[in-house]
């Protein structure tokens, strides 16, 4: 096996995240041209739009779970092959037809990427750094997007622009894949298949040669992967993953219904509404995507330092606090006070989002679930959250139309305030703790349910 540095492997890893973030952030620029180009209509935009959410559910869904079966590794690279067929196929793609198909090929890869990643990155970081490292998947998307954004604006005026703008896609699709082929598998992975010396070399990679962590680490994923489970929707469902699982379900809900889908793709609108041209407007956008890759870094490096159910919270009061803003300057009848307030407020919403829900969210998912199913419940929690998108996406324009433009905000904002009940009281602390202390901590729990149940029959 050959010898890695540990950047390499974990920004490899995460690069599936530049490609999440790239094809669902260049269709909000690409789809003014396509429009044109196509003659589509409102019905046929929207196919065009959400394509890649009916593909992400598909994609979360089957390649988390095989991956339990086949490995990180294995999965990673077909998801960059998908990454590239789908953009290649989108790019070049002659009718509305294609297009959609190969719109949903993209989205089968992307989903594939939130479910794979988290898992890949949680189990090849150690415990004191872990988070840190996986929150690299969401530095990535939010790059990823800044990416898009970019190419939205720089490809205006060029023939064909938006097909040049999908077909980009493909270099860090190839990136992904090259990379993907030197990286190690797993090593939780390696153990369940009885590889422990292969298991042992990524250790000492990860670890950067520090032998006692190596063989206390090891020694721990071999205790819980030698334990008698099989794995599967029984166990999934069953009592020692439940608080996980119920965990795992409502962050990835209340996650979309705090409105980050929607606030982002209003950003424009609300810059146009204070008096920025078109192009001004999207050059703003383009600012955004900027900070938000910077406030995802910052996150990064204090992830390991704060307690995940602290910055959860923190997150929540100070998205919620601004869309309540963001709604009162909106429904201000004039003035430029009003819609400079929104503004501002909308731009303080994206820095908690991207500071707090935006990455703790991913690396929570996949540092949770018990190995025998980490593939299966990281999967069932990217299910969960794209299905989520694809309801605040469906029901955002009826949603407005029903309680204006202003008042649209408070409803996102009531879902920020009812997480911190939730975070509080059923979200579990897993900072600092390895992924078979977490484990073991989810028996213990179960096991004392169940003494419990017993007593009392």
């Amino acid at each position: 096996m050959k010898k890695l540095s540990p950047t390499f492997i974990y920004f490899f890893g995460a690069l599936g995240g530049l490609l999440f973030g790239y094809d669902t952030g260049v269709i909000s620029g690409a789809i003014l041209f396509i429009e044109k180009e196509l003659n589509l209509n409102a019905w046929a935009s929207g196919w065009v739009v959400s394509g890649v959410l009916l593909g992400a559910v598909i994609g979360a869904a089957v390649i988390g779970p095989m991956s339990d079966h086949f490995g990180r590794k294995k999965l990673l690279l077909l998801a960059a092959l998908i990454f590239a067929v789908g953009a290649l196929g989108c790019g070049l793609a002659p009718n509305f037809g294609l297009l959609v198909f190969f719109r949903v090929i993209l989205g089968i890869a992307v989903g594939a990427a939130s479910a794979l990643v988290p898992t890949y990155l949680s189990e090849l970081s150690p415990a004191k750094i872990r988070g840190s490292v996986s929150t690299m998947f969401q530095l990535m998307i939010m790059t990823g997007i800044f990416l898009a954004y970019f190419s939205n604006w720089s490809l205006q005026g060029v023939e064909h622009e938006w097909r040049w703008m999908l077909l980009l896609a493909i270099i860090p699709a190839l990136a992904l894949f090259v990379g993907g082929l030197l990286l190690p598998e797993s090593p939780r992975y390696l153990v369940r298949k009885g590889k422990e010396a292969s298991a042992r070399q990524v250790l000492q990679m990860t670890q950067q040669g520090n032998e006692k962590a190596v063989e206390a680490e090891l020694a721990d994923i071999t205790l819980m992967a030698n334990e008698e489970k099989k794995g599967g929707f029984k166990e999934l469902f069953g009592p020692m993953s439940r608080p996980v699982l119920i965990m795992a379900m409502g962050l990835a809900i209340f996650q979309q219904f705090m409105g980050c889908n929607t606030v982002l793709y209003f950003a424009p609108s609300i810059f146009v509404s204070v008096g920025f041209g078109t192009n001004a407007a999207l050059f703003a956008h383009l600012g955004i995507g900027i900070f938000n890759v910077i406030v995802t870094f910052v996150a990064m490096k204090v992830m390991d330092k704060v307690n995940r159910r602290w910055m959860l919270n923190f997150g929540a009061w100070g998205m919620g606090i601004s869309l309540v803003l963001m709604s009162i300057g909106m429904m201000m009848d004039s003035g430029a006070f009003g819609k400079y307030l929104a503004v501002l407020a909308l731009t303080i919403y994206i820095a908690f989002f991207s500071a707090t829900w935006g990455p703790v969210m991913w690396v929570m998912i996949g540092e949770s679930f018990p190995l025998n199913i980490r593939g299966l419940g990281n999967s069932f929690g990217a299910v969960i959250n794209w299905g989520a998108n694809y309801i605040v996406s469906l029901t955002f324009l009826p949603l407005l139309s029903f309680f204006g433009t202003g008042k649209i905000f408070l409803f996102y904002a009531a879902f920020c305030f009812l997480s911190i009940w939730f975070t509080t009281k059923l979200v579990i602390e897993t900072k600092g703790k390895s992924l078979e202390q977490i484990e073991a901590e989810l028996q213990h729990r179960a096991n004392h349910i169940g003494d419990k149940n017993l007593e009392h029959g």
